[in-house]
């Protein structure tokens, strides 16, 4: 398992959705906004090399003092939307993003994977708005055991 990780889900409007620290590290005072800080920085990255590739996972896109920011984007860019259906448009154009210190791009890949069918599910909750921040501690448990299953 990965030491320290911050994973985060960005919108389509490149706000954050939702936020978790993962992993075993204890929480630095002086630097707690510094993972958010990196993952924001990175999306610049996102946004040029999601054009370049068919893939959705990026793998490791950027590094910073042994920290590895690892992104899945959903599929849009491969679709080509141009005007998409009500449900479509939240999903579409969302960023996963993961800051990290381990290299298990499997693990990273699997974790992905099922947190955005985590996401998909949570948009099919009547009592959610998308687009708005996820709140809820059922999907913060879920997150949880993702990450200490996948990490």
């Amino acid at each position: 398992m990965t030491t320290a990780a911050c994973f985060i889900i960005v919108s389509r409007n490149y706000i954050p959705i939702y936020e978790a620290e993962v992993g075993s590290a204890a929480k630095r005072e002086d630097a707690a906004q510094l993972p958010q800080f990196i993952l924001q920085a990175a999306l610049d990255i996102v946004q040029d090399l999601a054009w370049t590739t068919s893939a959705m996972f990026l793998k490791a896109i950027d590094k910073f003092n042994g920290l590895v920011v690892s992104v899945y984007v959903t599929a849009d860019h491969i679709l080509n939307i141009s005007k998409p259906i009500h449900f479509l448009h939240f999903i579409i154009h969302t960023r996963f993003m993961l800051l990290h210190d381990s290299r298990s791009d499997d693990g990273i890949k699997s974790f992905f994977q099922e947190v955005h069918e985590l996401y998909i599910k949570s948009l099919l909750n009547p009592l959610y708005l998308p687009g708005s921040r996820i709140t809820s501690s059922h999907f913060d448990t879920k997150v949880g055991a993702l990450a200490r299953k996948s990490l």
